[in-house]
């Protein structure tokens, strides 16, 4: 091979490498960072209300939260409250023993919004549960403060940590390195 060669190649390899090494995962979106009741907790008192921290500032007028309980029934109530990176809601008494879903939609700073839920096992049931209610009808009444709790099946598939995907930059480093492959080769004529 001729210098000029190598030389072709070389500053092709180096542009790939520096495309593939400065492709870091952007952190632009709001991350949940934890709940109160944790993630998975088993609780034999039911909480009063329920609060979610994510690594970004939140503003309660872009924040949603529900707590959607055995028989698909709402038990949060009154308006989301926020805090820095925490955003809570009141609770209604809950009802049977059995999980609860935490149901949230926040938008990050970035603009981006943020869905997702997780949830809490209460394992004695709560003081709504002992009220008598008609059949057909749940208790306690359904609030219309927020909407069904969002499906995390149901949102679109983004990279762990919320940032631009990798797959544009390996295509850009493979189209840059054939490119180098092939101005090297026609040089080397």
């Amino acid at each position: 091979m001729t210098p000029r060669i190598l030389r072709v190649t070389a500053v092709g390899l180096l542009a790939a490498l520096a495309l593939l090494l400065g492709s870091g995962t952007a952190s632009a979106h709001a991350r949940l960072e934890g709940s109160d009741p944790a993630d998975g907790a088993s609780l034999d008192t039911a909480p009063q209300r329920v609060s979610l921290t994510f690594s970004d500032a939140m503003t309660a007028d872009f924040s949603t939260l529900t707590v959607v309980g055995p028989g698909d029934v709402h038990y949060e109530t009154g308006a989301v409250s926020a805090q820095d990176t925490t955003i809570s809601i009141g609770l209604l008494p809950l009802g049977a023993a059995g999980t609860y879903q935490i149901g949230y939609r926040v938008v990050s700073a970035d603009g981006h919004p943020v869905s997702g839920s997780v949830s809490f096992t209460l394992t004695t049931a709560g003081p709504a549960a002992s009220t008598p209610t008609p059949t057909g009808t749940p208790a306690p009444a359904a609030t219309s403060v927020a909407p069904a709790a969002p499906s995390t099946a149901a949102a679109p598939a983004t990279p762990e940590g919320g940032g631009m995907p990798v797959w544009p930059w390996i295509v850009g480093a493979v189209v840059l390195v054939g490119g180098g492959v092939a101005v090297a080769l026609r040089l080397g004529r």
